[in-house]
């Protein structure tokens, strides 16, 4: 019994370090939506989509969203690969988090 209160604090301390992610942090601070919950699942989606460098550049999109709209219409190679996997993560944050 004391093995699996212990195995349930490990996972549960996981889940709350993995949501304080960059992503989490941006969405939450963005103040469009006060459900902590929603900020936590796509920072999930985004600790298995996203490197923590594109993780970084896309949070940035929270408080500047026109800079996503340049970042979509550049024609930099480097920006245009991050587009597709930003793309990814977002049908993917969408399909998983949606209510």
């Amino acid at each position: 019994m004391k093995h699996l209160l212990t195995a349930t604090a490990f996972v549960l301390a996981g889940t709350a370090i993995a949501q304080a992610g960059p992503i989490d942090r941006a969405c939450l601070k963005a103040g469009r939506t006060a459900d902590r919950a929603l900020c936590g699942c796509i920072q999930q989606v985004a600790d298995h989509a996203l490197s923590t460098a594109d993780q970084r550049r896309a949070a940035k999109f929270f408080a500047e969203p026109d800079m996503a709209q340049e970042v979509r219409m550049s024609s930099r190679a480097r920006d245009e690969d991050f587009w597709t996997r930003y793309k990814a993560f977002a049908a993917a944050a969408e399909a998983y988090c949606a209510p």
